[in-house]
């Protein structure tokens, strides 16, 4: 996925994010003292601000433009070239995590389950791996159609594209830059929350406790997301 965030896409990475706090305070309570590891570690949106709560972070990224942004920021995490489902770290640790839906941008099943035996290998016994993923929206599908819009403006037009036999799925964006529009598209690869707790099984780890949201909402069947914990055996 590297090619999908080179430098056009990490300029702008940052550009109107939603805070990360909520999400640096659930992952800095698992933490506790131990060592976090995040895979795909983009350009620091969350390893930064964990970081500077004590957390001693490391990741990994198979984007070099990503890693530059995050460079630029601080030279206090670890950070190096590679794919979060075969690049190792050396030593252990506490919490892995793999949030934003980037568990999505793995495309097949093969690569998703990869990431999670490799999340696990680097966990110490009884650590946890944190994914943040959305619930697939196929309840929007009326018979016969495969997409859904998720932003519609004046200046930015989003839907993803569905194909339900393979949970393939395309990202699709449009936006005015200047007087001109530009467009982009990205793959990815729905997943669902039992699906996901299978390849948590297959790694050696078990689901501890799912919730809603960074804020422990209860995950009920009309969750949108979820925010799963699972833990080395």
């Amino acid at each position: 996925m590297g090619e999908y965030f080179g430098e056009d896409v990490a300029a702008r990475y940052d550009d109107g994010s939603p805070s990360a706090d909520d999400a640096v305070e659930f992952l800095a309570g698992l933490a506790g003292g131990g060592r976090a590891l995040e895979l795909a570690i983009g350009t620091g949106r969350v390893a930064v601000p964990l970081a500077a709560r004590g957390v001693e972070v490391a990741g990994m990224d198979a984007s070099e433009a990503m890693l530059a942004r995050l460079r630029a920021k601080t030279d206090a995490i670890e950070a190096v070239h590679g794919d979060m489902t075969t690049t190792r770290l050396p030593g252990t640790f506490r919490l892995a995590y793999l949030v934003f839906n980037t568990i999505n941008n793995l495309t097949t099943q093969e690569g998703q389950t990869a990431a999670f035996v490799n999340a696990a290998a680097h966990l110490e016994p009884g650590g946890v791996f944190v994914v943040e993923v959305g619930v697939p929206d196929l309840r929007r599908l009326p018979p016969g159609q495969d997409a859904v819009p998720f932003t519609v403006t004046q200046d930015r037009l989003g839907f993803d594209t569905y194909d339900t036999g393979t949970q393939e799925m395309w990202s699709h964006h449009a936006w005015r830059d200047g007087d001109v529009w530009r467009y982009a598209s990205l793959p990815f690869r729905y997943v669902w929350p039992s699906e996901l707790d299978l390849m948590a099984q297959v790694a050696g780890m078990r689901l501890r406790e799912r919730y809603a949201g960074w804020r422990r909402e209860p995950f009920t069947a009309e969750s949108r997301s979820h925010v799963s914990v699972y833990e080395k055996r």
